[in-house]
């Protein structure tokens, strides 16, 4: 009777293991799944499986760089953003409302953003790699890390009819996701830099808004 396998057999198995699917690809079999089922919340975060939160964050703050409209959208996907951050920046596991992970995609602006996200993530995938690992290493940098994706997610919830206004912490959110799950300082810190601009861009608004309403008031009042 033959010998049993030796205990060493699941480290072999550990050895060969295929790789782990880059992103693209994951979004590639969503997409195909999507012409035959609807596509929640839900489906993406079992179908990302260990990475899911931090592709999420991903795939949520996409959207808001898109030409896409996000017609009823933008308060649920930066609502979801700012729950993730939050958790996270706890030091928690995250955790969203089974509301929002029922929450079903529409089909033609689930297929507009995966083809657009393709070429995002494509160009990150280039682009990411362990740097600057000490940014990226300590828990409680994570958590300040992930404080800064909250208040990007908050700011994704006022759909204000500005341009650029979602744009700036959609990149803060993107950059700072990728970086995170890459381990990728250099990407954490163009995070903060996106930030510092889009603060800075919205400063120069109120500036600019109020100069303009000071000039009415004076050509009114003569």
């Amino acid at each position: 009777m033959s010998e049993p396998l030796p205990s060493a057999a699941p480290e072999v198995r550990r050895r060969f293991r295929p790789p782990a699917r880059k992103l693209s690809e994951e979004l590639l079999l969503l997409q195909e799944r999507a012409k035959t089922e609807q596509i929640a919340v839900r489906t993406v975060i079992v179908t990302l499986g260990a990475r899911a939160y931090s592709l999420l964050l991903i795939l949520l703050a996409l959207p808001f760089i898109t030409p896409i409209p996000l017609p009823g959208l933008s308060t649920p996907f930066g609502l979801a953003i700012a729950l993730i951050s939050l958790r996270l920046a706890l030091g928690q596991r995250p955790w969203l409302a089974k509301s929002i992970q029922r929450r079903v995609l529409p089909p033609k602006f689930f297929d507009q953003m995966v083809r657009f996200a393709g070429k995002i993530i494509a160009s990150f995938e280039r682009l990411l790699r362990p740097r600057l690992a000490i940014l990226t290493d300590y828990g409680w940098l994570r958590q300040i890390h992930a404080g800064l994706m909250m208040i990007a997610g908050l700011a994704l919830l006022l759909p204000l009819p500005i341009p650029l206004t979602n744009t700036f912490p959609a990149w803060v959110v993107l950059l700072m996701a990728g970086g995170l799950l890459e381990r990728d300082g250099a990407f954490v810190l163009a995070a903060y830099v996106m930030f510092a601009a889009g603060v800075l861009y919205v400063m120069l608004l109120g500036e600019a808004a109020t100069q303009l309403m000071e000039r009415l008031g004076h050509w009114f009042t003569g």
